[in-house]
């Protein structure tokens, strides 16, 4: 992957003007396309597969006229007065034949209407008009919502000094959340972090630039997908949020990547495109990651979370690749400017300053990432590991704690603005009949059987309402065909209190009471029971979903760092992160601590796909913390063989850069908390502490103490699974191997393979290699014969060349191409024939080979081809193929292949004897093999060509003594 990257990013430097215009291209014809398919966002929560949803669905077939969405209007009379006064009564009778006639509206209760009544309290000081509408929230339209505002001020108009009429209910209970001037200081804060970090003004802008253009192109995308189907309000703004954040901290990792190079000395467009090939691989992995885990989201079942999912995955994924192409394009219009400048001349340093010049000499360890607070910082959390470890997860336990009592539930009108007004009808209702008049619940059942269907409903509500929890029931009545009932329940608590829930409950536990008794088949939905659901369905699903996710990151972070306590240690670090982003939401908007600070409306339980969404995005973000700084340490070890000293080291190499992307995060998250909507506001606020705690706690300082304490232990993988794994490259090694091995074995060779110290690892248990170390050359349209007492190891040799088997220590390339980096393109260049499974037929498969374009071809156990004019015929074919410039590569058990080359050309042939195999010594004939560059730690990669001793041949049947003797100096 690293090498596309590098192609890519090589590719976007040298066609800048064509990318940027790209670019904005694209983001014209989605701006365009938002413009006409806009169909405006909605809060209609559909929880398909639950008893609310399922119950709803059928009463909009059979009972239309309490399926929709309600609103709401309280009319309190003037101290003094009822509402029987004639002053109250004349505006209010008015107001509710108007509001019959609307648009949308199916029917209005009243005070003063025996047949649609409207809810009075004791005193008979108010009452509580109920307007039905005919459909859900997503189809009334703003007409119809404007009117029913219209009518609403005139009624308070009409009424005497002293009353009230507020317009409110379930059609309202949610406000679109709207952008202020508070989210713009997050992203001041990026630029100010970005200016410190990078130096450089115009290095700072180009994270900005990159952000708001993907954040530009995904929220256009996000308006023109509403034609498809409703998208939930929550969703644009969550898609900015973490579309600002990662294509900021994005790329921050590339710029100061190629800002560090440059320093180094390289050109600027290779700079750019090694840049892209090395952070850009990290960016890919941690956007990888946290686009998974938002699609994940789907696990729930709940369209309008998964919609909400796929859209913040889609706006992160625009980021991605946002960075990997426009990015790129604007370093290279940068050019120069970039370079961090030269250090002054000056004269010979006394004091300090010579002992600051001396630790600069001794190397990255204590020079060039030298920083006396990092440098403090990570001894100070490696000094005592132990002891660190245990304070660390004693914290955070006791933050996370808070999170037991963590409840969950749909945002209601109670957490508007005080000043809204859906907020004040919300109190009002509360003060004048009951927190339950809120968020009434609707017993329906089919009762098609009943042959007395009023005195069914009169018997049923009449039993509900002596349950515990239930304040009233003031509607139970059949439909006008008498095949469905309802009955209206009004509980004692509000819509997301714990009596609520528990009534709900105690009615569900009642059901095959109630089916035995009278046969009706009850079923309980209404606002109140609908969030119910959604948040216990969340709430089921949040263990599979974290199973998932810690899942996913054990074997991602394995296939990464080739270890087993890494991916271990970073998972449980995830927890705990989480844990903690929990309880401080829990701590703020339950137990109220900063709550008036944080502009919290109303205490009580948080949004219910808080904790998932939470959990997805912080994932993500977790381990893109984790790669930047463990990799660096990892990288250390590697070149170093020091497991403690590569921690300081590799932490002092990423601290800044990691610290600089967590403030950006915090900045951007935080932001949207103080001013943002009472849906979004927990899940910013979770996710600012969830960054703070795992970029600085967990990552920068529960890390290094525990890989200290582990030691060489930490890099530690088995070998089975090593060779199981894929490889993940995100810190571009492959690259830097590939840019290593550019001139190897000479420059300009054109090799068809070329391998020196080659070997290919052994049998599942063993220590010693198949085959190897081997050194050989193939030029096109040359051979090489492999044979040896076993069929194992030749056949093992053999498909490592092919690039079937990824090759277990030593340098080889195949037509060009570096293995394994590049196994997958040299599989398309190589085809591999196996002469006993072809029955026969070998020399047919080798000539299709060689048409469809291989340029080598192997062909293993040719002692299977016993048949004369079969081996014959094979020959011919090898002839054909070498003499088209495509080489050979043979394998046989016992006897070498040589007399299928025996075509007269006198063609060099290289031939391996492996003996038993398994380990034993290699002999080999054939072109000698310089040894490569070796890699240089901590070093950008070298790109100019390496000086190698020209090749000497030899020939097929001598050896060379001073060739072994060469690749043991070499190997010492």
């Amino acid at each position: 992957m690293s090498s596309v990257l590098y192609s890519l990013g090589r590719w976007a430097a040298r066609a800048r003007r064509l990318v940027v215009i790209g670019w904005l291209l694209v983001l014209a014809v989605v701006g365009g396309a938002a413009g006409l398919l806009y169909q405006g966002f909605d809060n209609s929560v559909t929880i398909p597969g639950t008893e609310s949803q399922d119950a709803l669905d059928s009463l909009s077939a059979t009972f239309p006229q309490v399926s929709g969405s309600s609103a709401q209007i309280i009319v309190v009379a003037p101290d003094g007065s009822t509402i029987e006064d004639d002053a109250v009564r004349g505006p209010v009778e008015d107001a509710v034949d108007d509001i019959g006639e609307l648009d949308q509206v199916a029917a209005v209760t009243s005070p003063y209407d025996d047949q649609m009544a409207a809810s009075v309290n004791d005193d008979d000081t108010a009452t509580l008009l109920t307007i039905q509408l005919d459909g859900d929230q997503s189809v009334i339209t703003e007409d119809t919502k404007d009117a029913l505002h219209t009518a609403s001020d005139d009624l308070a108009a009409a009424l005497p000094a002293g009353s009230q009429a507020s317009l409110g209910g379930e059609l309202f209970s949610v406000e679109f959340p709207a952008l202020s001037i508070i989210e713009a200081i997050g992203v001041v804060v990026a630029l100010v972090v970005l200016i410190i970090t990078l130096g450089s003004f115009v290095a700072a802008g180009l994270p900005l630039i990159n952000a708001l253009m993907g954040v530009g192109v995904s929220m256009l995308l996000l308006l023109a997908a509403t034609v498809f189907g409703p998208i939930n309000s929550t969703t644009p703004m969550l898609g900015l949020m973490l579309g600002l954040a990662v294509g900021i901290d994005y790329a921050l990792f590339i710029v100061s990547r190629h800002r560090e190079q440059l320093a180094a000395g390289l050109e600027v467009d290779e700079s750019i495109a090694r840049a892209v090939a090395t952070a850009g691989s990290a960016v890919i992995f941690a956007g990888l990651t946290v686009m998974i885990a938002l699609v994940g989201l789907g696990v729930a079942g709940i369209p309008f979370l998964t919609v909400m999912g796929i859209a913040a995955a889609v706006a992160v994924g625009i980021a991605v690749l946002i960075s990997l192409t426009l990015l790129p394009a604007l370093l290279s219009f940068s050019g120069e400017r970039l370079r961090p400048r030269a250090p002054r001349a000056a004269r010979k340093p006394k004091g300090k300053a010579r002992r600051a010049a001396a630790r600069a000499a001794a190397g990255p360890a204590d020079g060039a990432h030298h920083n006396r607070f990092f440098d403090g910082w990570v001894r100070g959390a490696t000094r005592f590991p132990v002891l660190t470890i245990v304070l660390i997860v004693g914290a955070i336990a006791a933050l996370a704690w808070p999170a037991t009592n963590l409840r969950l539930a749909l945002p209601d009108a109670g957490t508007l603005p005080e000043d809204n007004s859906a907020r004040v009808t919300y109190d009002l209702v509360g003060e004048e009949f009951g927190e339950g008049f809120n968020g009434p619940l609707i017993v329906t059942g089919s009762i098609v059987t009943s042959n007395d269907p009023v005195k069914l409903m009169d018997e049923l509500g009449d039993e509900i309402g002596d349950l515990p929890g239930v304040a009233d029931v003031p509607l139970s009545t059949p439909n006008p065909s008498a095949d469905t009932g309802i009955i209206q329940v009004v509980p004692e608590g509000g819509p997301t209190s714990q009596e609520t829930k528990d009534l709900v409950n105690e009615i569900r536990d009642q059901h095959d009471h109630y089916l035995d008794t009278y046969g009706v088949d009850l079923s309980v939905t209404g606002f109140a029971a609908v969030g119910i659901d959604v948040s216990d369905k969340l709430g089921a699903a949040l263990l599979p979903f974290a199973l998932v996710v810690v899942g996913l990151s054990l074997v991602l972070l394995t296939m990464v760092f080739r270890s087993i306590w890494v991916p271990v240690k970073a998972s449980l670090g995830y927890l705990l992160s989480v844990g903690a982003a929990f309880g401080v939401v829990t701590l703020v908007f339950e137990n109220g601590v900063l709550a008036d600070a944080l502009n919290v409306t109303k205490l009580g339980p948080v949004i219910s796909f808080m904790p998932i969404i939470l959990m997805g995005v912080l994932f993500g973000l977790a381990m893109d913390y984790e790669v930047f700084l463990v990799s660096r340490i990892r990288e250390d070890y590697v070149h170093g063989g020091d497991a403690r000293r590569a921690v300081r080291t590799g932490f002092l190499g990423s601290a800044k850069v990691v610290t600089a992307a967590a403030v950006i995060m915090f900045a951007v998250f935080v932001a949207f908390v103080p001013e943002g909507d009472m849906t979004l506001k927990p899940i910013a606020l979770g996710l600012a502490v969830g960054v703070l705690v795992d970029a600085f706690v967990v990552r920068m300082t529960l890390v290094p103490a525990v890989l200290a304490l582990l030691g060489e232990r930490a890099w530690h993988m088995p070998r089975w699974l090593d060779r199981i794994l894929p490889t993940f490259d995100v810190e571009g090694e492959g690259l830097t191997k590939e840019l290593r091995l550019a001139s190897w074995p000479e420059p300009d060779a054109k090799d068809a393979v070329a391998a020196r110290d080659l070997e290919v690892a052994g049998p599942e248990g063993s220590d010693v290699p198949v085959v190897g170390p081997v050194s050989v050359r193939v030029p096109e349209g040359g051979a090489l014969c492999v044979h040896g007492d076993a069929a194992a190891p030749v056949s093992a040799l053999l498909l490592a060349l092919a690039g079937r088997m990824a090759p277990d220590a030593g340098a080889v390339k195949v037509t060009g191409l570096v293995l394994p980096e590049r196994a997958m393109t040299v599989r398309g260049r190589v085809a591999v024939v196996d002469a006993l499974a072809e029955h026969g037929r070998p020399a047919a498969v080798v000539d299709a080979a060689v048409r469809d374009g291989a340029q080598v071809v192997v062909v293993d156990r040719t002692d299977a081809v016993a048949d004369r004019p079969a081996r014959e015929a094979l020959a011919a074919a090898l002839a054909r193929a070498q003499r088209g410039g495509t080489a050979v590569l043979l394998g046989a058990s016992g006897v070498a292949a040589t007399d299928l080359l025996d075509d007269g050309t006198g063609r060099e042939v290289a031939v391996l004897d492996v003996g038993a195999g398994w380990g034993a010594p290699s002999a080999l004939t054939g072109a000698e093999v310089p040894p490569p560059a070796p890699p240089v730690a901590n070093q950008a990669p070298v790109v100019e060509p390496v000086e190698t001793q020209d090749a000497v041949s030899t020939s097929s049947t001598g050896g060379s003594n001073d060739e072994d003797t060469q690749m043991q100096e070499v190997r010492a």
